[in-house]
């Protein structure tokens, strides 16, 4: 089938072209609405980059498809088999991929309170489409939706139930649709069906979360109601005391947007040691930076903390995984995470193995290991695409 894969952000719009979940092409455009907006356009035959003007988003998804054609890497808009749209927020209402529909579009705007910087932007891209191209068969992929099979005590928070009735607040829980590849390939890797695992994943990039997967279904991820909630990020605090907002505004006399502006944008390691580049802090660290070191050490103990959590909640784990920019890439911070968990855990690194370069699929624990260590780099478009695929198959 052929599959294109978007995500139309509030400047941004990405896509992949994938055709029996290969990937055969893929464009980026970015800062849209500027006067000088960047295009890139790869395919096997060719990489082009241009500094063009690009309007608005109805002029990217134009541009977008001139570029697909021109490059002859599709004739026609109207042969793709369907167009798989990733979608941050799907509420309760979502557990699983979803034909768009106008009452689909709906509810997905009754959702913007909850995800008012990313949900409005992945409309707009839903809706141009289906205005200039009716016919083509639209699915919505939700990254909150893998999280939906957590049970009540781990999605409610301790507050008023009230509060869940009127206003939706309850966790939800986000990187669903990385988790749940990364996931299906462990179980590939272990050659174990995904129903017999327990599986820890760690989504660690620029955002970072993780998840307690139990038989293929998430019982629990550190993300909640907003990606705010769990580990310690690039530039979000992660979990903190809530009383410290309150403490905030009244004693530094500054407003709630400023306080939402400080954890989402100025804390985690950023917030530590001024950058949020984990390359940086690690240099800076091993150069006897005191800040990079507290970050990093800050950074690798909540990852412990939640591993011995998930650890308790899932009873026996079979294997953790690393996956997202720094999980993939940053051998020190997996050394870190792993070390002094032989005892409690029986987890093993083989630091030989975890030295390896390679960008691929591999396992990094040691034959005296208990629990299967992996690297994984994720692929959430592929992900997409193969949701994609089952919901327009599913819809004939």
């Amino acid at each position: 089938m052929k599959i294109l894969v978007l995500n139309a952000g509030s400047s941004s719009l990405k896509c992949q072209l994938f055709f029996d979940e290969t990937s055969v092409a893929s464009v980026t455009i970015e800062r849209i609405g500027e006067a000088e907006s960047y295009m890139t356009l790869k395919t096997v035959r060719e990489h082009s980059e241009q500094t063009i003007t690009i309007k608005d988003h109805h002029h990217a998804i134009r541009t977008l498809f001139d570029l697909l054609q021109n490059s002859r890497t599709i004739s026609d808009i109207e042969e793709l088999d369907g167009i798989g749209h990733r979608v941050v927020h799907g509420g309760a209402y979502f557990t699983r991929p979803t034909k768009i529909t106008p009452e689909i579009i709906r509810r997905i705007r009754s959702l913007i309170p909850l995800a008012p910087l990313h949900n409005p932007a992945n409309l707009e891209g839903i809706e141009i489409i289906a205005e200039h191209y009716p016919t083509l068969t639209q699915i919505a992929v939700f990254d909150t939706a893998f999280h939906q099979t957590m049970p009540e005590i781990a999605a409610r928070y301790p507050l008023p139930y009230r509060l869940y009735e009127e206003a939706s607040v309850r966790r939800y829980g986000f990187h669903g649709t990385s988790h749940a590849y990364v996931a299906k390939e462990a179980a590939k890797l272990l050659k174990k069906p995904l129903g017999s695992l327990n599986l820890i994943t760690l989504h660690l990039g620029n955002g970072a979360s993780a998840t307690a997967i139990s038989k293929g279904r998430s019982i629990d991820t550190s993300m909640g109601m907003t990606p705010l909630e769990g580990l310690m990020m690039g530039t979000r605090s992660g979990d903190i005391d809530p009383a410290i907002i309150p403490y905030l505004i009244h004693t530094l006399d500054i407003s709630i947007d400023e306080v939402d502006t400080l954890l989402n944008k100025e804390s985690g390691l950023k917030g530590i040691c001024g950058t949020n580049e984990m390359r940086e802090i690690i240099t800076s660290a091993e150069s006897g930076d005191e800040k990079s070191r507290l970050a990093l050490e800050m950074y690798v103990y909540r990852i412990r903390k939640y591993i011995g959590a998930y650890s308790a909640v899932l009873g026996s784990v079979d294997a953790i995984v690393f996956t997202g920019g720094i999980g993939e890439h940053a051998m020190l911070i997996r050394e870190m995470v792993c070390e002094g968990l032989e005892n409690t855990f029986g987890i093993c690194l083989d630091k030989e193995k975890n030295l390896s370069v390679e960008n691929n699929e591999r396992a990094v624990h040691s034959t005296e290991s208990k629990v299967a260590l992996l690297v994984i780099p994720t692929n959430e478009e592929l992900e997409i695409a193969r949701q994609t695929e089952t919901a327009v198959k599913a819809s004939f």
